[in-house]
């Protein structure tokens, strides 16, 4: 029976430059690297960068969504850092005793990543 998620592996062209923005643009826990694959701590679960190891896996990845618990101030703190945002901070849904809202970004791969947060009405 699953339990939890584990790992996600992050797909990468150049693992040295998508380890510096993981770890020093996003400030991600670096936990260790086994070349040519780095790894990082997200809240428990790992995320791994990987170069495709066949042509049919070089694929930009999933969308990953990181919580976070101000949104505003988060997407300012990446845009100070150079992060490019494919949209600012909107709100996706009310869901009655509070609202997500999410915006969308692009890492050092061309992968679409979003931050996301659930504020409190």
């Amino acid at each position: 029976m699953i339990e939890r998620i584990g790992q996600i592996a992050i797909r990468v062209h150049d693992t040295a430059r998508a380890t510096n923005f993981y770890r020093d643009v996003l400030e991600l826990p670096y936990l260790f690297s086994a070349p040519p694959l780095a790894f990082f701590d997200c809240a428990g679960i790992r995320l791994m960068l990987s170069p495709a190891e066949t042509p049919e896996h070089d694929h930009p990845s999933s969308i990953l969504y990181f919580k976070v618990s101000d949104l505003n101030e988060t997407h300012l703190a990446y845009q100070q850092k150079g992060v490019m945002f494919v949209d600012a901070p909107h709100q996706i849904a009310d869901l009655g005793s509070h609202t997500l809202w999410m915006c969308f970004f692009k890492d050092s791969e061309d992968n679409l990543l979003a931050l996301m947060s659930e504020i409190a009405k």
